[in-house]
């Protein structure tokens, strides 16, 4: 079992930053790929970066520019660095991470006020 503990949500305003982190534990002996989802109100999980375990990187086009994800091979953990926020990038973000299947943590809030 491998466990995902993320951090860093909260309220902030249009224009802001916000700092993701998640840190995987448990039965790992290798991460083939890590990063994040988001689901905002009434809408379809989607993806919104992802890092594979050779640091090459995959962002969806609405963050492209304004979001960085970086890992941390030894330590298992990813991180998302968000800026200039946008009130649409208002939803729960959860963190996965690709071991021997798909991981995914608790999530954690973003809200971004106008």
């Amino acid at each position: 079992q491998v466990q995902l503990v993320e951090s860093g949500g909260g309220l902030v305003q249009a224009g802001g930053s916000l700092r993701l982190s998640c840190a995987a534990s448990g039965r790992i002996f290798s991460i083939d790929a890590m990063g994040w989802y988001r689901q905002a109100p009434g809408k379809q999980r989607e993806l919104v970066a992802t890092i594979t375990s050779g640091s090459g990187t995959n962002y969806a086009d609405s963050v492209k520019g304004r979001f960085t994800i970086s890992r941390d091979n030894a330590k298992n953990t990813v991180v998302l660095q968000m800026t200039s926020l946008k009130p649409e990038d208002t939803a729960v973000y959860y963190c996965y991470s690709l071991v021997s299947r798909v991981y995914w943590g608790q999530g954690t809030q973003v809200t971004v006020s106008s």
